[in-house]
């Protein structure tokens, strides 16, 4: 009968190394980022336990095992035991979709079990972006006359006037920042770079945390990172969530409304109210798709269709 999702057993040696000369090649030839590469070991390796339990491997896994698997995941797995998302299901089916593929082109397989298995159907979801005086009172937040103060006031403005993702400002080193022509150099997924302004405002306050803030972070000290802490070290990504948390509730913004990713939505969602060009505001927000980009079309027209119901008389 073989395991449920819930229980475990152990994936084959040779799958484990299968996996592993995967992801290496995933991270080699096509540039992922590290944690796309972690996720795929996750998917891959959890589809590996589960076939080993059913007496399987990976290279000679059917369609019809994986077609189990998916609707057991669908209705045993996640930590809630209630299935796994429908998001989380495409992800990893694309996953597999990829390493049936490389298996292909490896002459180690025949027949690509994911072909013909339909991806689950996602609803569409709308980024979520705050309203601009929601955002102003949030830049204001920090107190700047503290070095710390200074560092989020900076990293703050910088975020909303570029449209980084947050692993990208984190991740900037001062090496990367040209104040003098007001351009960043930006590396983003699979490595590809791209120049992005900084923006007047934003500008401002990088240059007073270059000059004032950060040499007292470091205190005679140096670091590569751009944004660093009291210790002289860079900032994870979780800790900078945590600054954006603070600030936002200092100034009544729900936890629930705010992230690092939302001010990147609301980057975008503003320049299109103001009339930003689409392939513009593709070039900076660093998407491969225009199709990707065209999602913020939809949350400007929502928000005027809000305007005029709310503020017109027969809205």
């Amino acid at each position: 009968m073989g395991v449920t999702l819930v229980e475990k057993a152990a994936a084959t040696t040779a799958d484990q190394a299968l996996v592993e000369r995967f992801v290496e090649n995933a991270w080699a030839e096509a540039g992922l980022a590290q944690n796309t590469v972690a996720s795929y070991r996750r998917d891959l390796q959890g589809f590996a336990r589960w076939l080993a339990g059913e007496g399987g491997t990976l290279a000679a896994a059917t369609r019809a095992q994986l077609q189990d698997y998916l609707a057991r995941r669908s209705t045993q797995g996640g930590t809630s035991g209630r299935g796994y998302k429908a998001r989380s299901t495409a992800r990893l089916l694309s996953c597999l979709r990829q390493f049936y593929g490389w298996l292909q082109r490896e002459g180690r397989l025949d027949e690509d079990p994911t072909l013909l298995v339909d991806a689950p159907k996602l609803p569409r979801s709308l980024p979520k972006a705050l309203g601009e005086a929601d955002v102003e009172a949030l830049l204001q937040a920090p107190a700047v006359d503290t070095a710390l103060g200074l560092r989020d006031r900076a990293m703050l403005e910088l975020l909303y006037a570029t449209g980084l993702r947050v692993s990208e400002l984190v991740g900037l080193t001062a090496a990367q920042v040209n104040l003098r022509q007001g351009v960043l150099r930006v590396v983003g997924k699979g490595g590809k770079e791209r120049l992005v302004p900084i923006g007047a405002e934003a500008g401002h306050w990088l240059e007073r945390y270059v000059v004032a803030s950060r040499p007292a972070l470091l205190k005679g000290g140096q670091a590569e990172a751009l944004f660093v802490t009291a210790r002289r070290a860079g900032l994870s990504r979780q800790m900078f969530w945590n600054i954006v948390k603070k600030h936002a509730a200092a100034v009544g913004i729900a936890s629930s409304r705010i992230s690092p990713h939302v001010l990147r939505h609301s980057f975008a969602t503003h320049l299109l109210n103001h009339g930003a060009d689409l392939r513009a505001l593709q070039m900076m927000l660093g998407h491969s798709s225009l199709t990707t980009t065209q999602i913020y079309t939809h949350v400007a027209r929502e928000g005027l269709k809000r305007l005029h119901a709310r503020h017109h008389p027969r809205g």
